[in-house]
C-alpha cells in the first residue's frame, strides 16, 4: 500500500492507542491461567494476532468481544506439539513463547515471517545446547524440545529484554526455584519491569534479587484476572511529535518510552539522547530532530536488529528530505538543515515505526510512502487517526 500525505497542521487530540507491549504480556499470562480471564482495551494489530494464534496453538482458547477478549488458559506443560506456533513477524511473540514450548518435553515448531528469521536468537540457542535440549533452526522455522529444568540461567544484559521476559513467563511453572543472572550492562530494563508487573497482576512471584539478577519461585500457578490494557507511549509518541495532545496516557507508567516527552525537550535544547532503554523511539526521535534543526543520539546499536536496520533506514529516507545524517556504530546524528519535500517516493522498509516516523515529516512538507501497510503490525488505524486530525491522506492499495 502507498499513502500520499499532504502538508497540513493537525487540529484536535487523540486517545492513546492501547499498549502493544502490555497487550502481549497480559494476553500471554491470561493464556497460562487456570480459568477464564477478561482482557479489555486490546488493539488487534498483526503482532497481537500472532500472540493470539500462538496461544490457541498452545491449547488456550479465546473469544473476541469488541475491543476485549475472554481467554481460557491452558497448561503448556501438557502441550503435545501438534500445531506449529505461527509467530508471523512478531519478535516479542517468538521470544516469549519459545521457553514455554520447552516445558512439555514434546517437540514444538515456531514459524516466522518477514525479517524475523534474521533477528538474533542465539541466547535461546546457547541456552538449549548448554542444557542438552533440542534447538534446530531451518529457514523460517525453529524446532525445540525440552523439558526445561529449573536452575541458574546466565544471559548477557545487553541483548533484547524479550529473552529475559520469555524465561520469566516459563520459569514459575517449573517444579523448583530459578535465578536469572544478567551480565552488565542491563539494557531495556523498563521492558523487564513491564513483564514483572504483568506477572504480579496474575499472582506470580518474581523480582529483582539484585541489580543484575532476578529470582523466580517455582511451582506457581497463574490466576485468572479481569484487566484493561493501558495506553501506549510508544505509538503515542508519533502524535506527540506533531504537538497533538494524547489523552489516556499514564505518566507513572512503567513503559520506558514514556521518556519521549522529555527527549523531545532535550532535542529542542540541543542535548543528546541515550536510546539504550528505549530503542523503539529511535525513528520518531530522528524525525523530530529533522523538524527541529538536528539532534545527537547514542546507544543506537540495537536499532540494526529491529524490523529493519532502523538507523540506516532513517538515514536513507531523511536524505530524500534533504536532511544529512551521520551514522556510527552506536550513535546517530541528524545534522541541521532545512526540511524540503522529498525528491523521491519514500520507502517504509517493511517497518511500522519507519512508516509512522516518515508520516510525521510528511505532514510538514508532503510526501508519498510506499509499503505503508506496515503500520498494521502495531497501529492499524494510524492513518485513520491522522485524517481525524485534519491531515489529508490518500491510500492506494498497490504501491505506486
Amino acid at each position: 500500500m502507498t499513502v500520499t500525505i499532504h502538508p497540513g497542521a493537525p487540529v484536535g487530540s487523540v486517545a492513546a492507542p492501547p499498549s502493544k507491549s502490555m497487550a502481549h504480556r497480559l494476553l500471554l499470562c491470561a493464556g497460562l491461567a487456570a480459568g477464564e480471564s477478561h482482557i479489555s482495551g486490546v488493539q488487534f494489530s498483526e503482532d497481537v494476532a500472532a500472540t493470539l494464534d500462538c496461544l490457541r496453538a498452545l491449547g488456550a482458547d479465546w473469544q473476541r468481544e469488541g475491543d476485549a477478549l475472554r481467554v481460557r488458559g491452558a497448561d503448556p506443560r501438557r502441550f503435545a506439539g501438534a500445531s506449529p506456533l505461527p509467530c508471523r513477524e512478531s519478535g516479542s511473540t517468538l521470544r516469549f513463547f519459545l521457553p514455554l514450548c520447552l516445558l512439555s518435553g514434546s517437540p514444538a515448531r515456531l514459524t516466522c515471517a518477514g525479517r524475523l528469521p534474521e533477528r538474533p536468537m542465539t541466547v535461546y540457542e546457547d541456552l538449549c545446547r548448554a542444557r542438552g535440549l533440542d534447538y534446530i533452526r531451518e529457514g523460517a522455522e525453529i524446532c525445540v524440545r525440552g523439558p526445561l529444568r529449573p536452575g541458574l540461567f546466565s544471559l548477557p544484559g545487553d541483548v533484547s529484554s524479550q529473552f529475559v521476559s520469555g524465561l520469566l513467563f516459563a520459569l514459575p511453572l517449573l517444579d523448583g526455584d530459578s535465578e536469572i543472572v544478567l551480565t552488565p550492562p542491563v539494557e531495556s530494563r523498563s521492558y523487564i519491569e513491564l513483564t514483572l508487573a504483568a506477572l504480579r497482576a496474575f499472582g506470580v512471584r518474581a523480582g529483582w534479587a539484585g541489580e543484575t539478577s532476578l529470582y523466580v519461585s517455582g511451582s506457581q500457578r497463574y490466576a485468572p484476572r479481569n484487566l484493561r490494557v493501558e495506553g501506549d507511549w510508544s505509538n503515542a509518541a508519533f502524535f506527540l511529535a506533531l504537538g497533538v495532545p494524547v489523552e489516556g496516557l499514564d505518566p507513572e507508567s512503567l513503559q520506558g518510552d514514556r521518556v519521549c516527552k522529555a527527549y523531545f525537550d532535550r532535542i529542542r535544547r540541543g542535548e543528546s539522547c541515550d536510546l539504550r532503554d528505549c530503542p523503539d523511539l529511535g525513528p520518531v526521535l530522528f524525525a523530530y530532530a529533522a523538524l527541529r534543526g538536528g539532534g545527537r543520539f547514542t546507544g543506537t546499536a540495537r536499532l540494526r536488529l529491529k524490523e529493519s536496520d532502523r538507523a540506516a533506514a532513517m538515514a536513507r529516507e531523511l536524505a530524500k528530505f534533504g536532511v544529512e545524517t551521520r551514522l556510527e556504530e552506536n550513535a546517530f546524528t541528524v545534522l541541521p538543515g532545512a526540511l524540503r519535500p522529498p525528491t523521491a517516493p519514500l520507502d517504509g522498509h517493511n517497518d511500522h515505526r519507519i512508516v509512522m516516523a516518515l508520516a510525521v515529516l510528511c505532514t510538514r512538507v508532503g510526501g508519498r510512502i510506499r509499503g505503508a501497510e506496515a503500520v498494521r503490525k502495531s497501529f492499524p488505524d494510524f492513518f485513520v487517526r491522522l485524517r481525524q486530525l485534519g491531515i489529508e491522506v490518500t491510500e492506494y492499495e498497490m504501491d505506486q
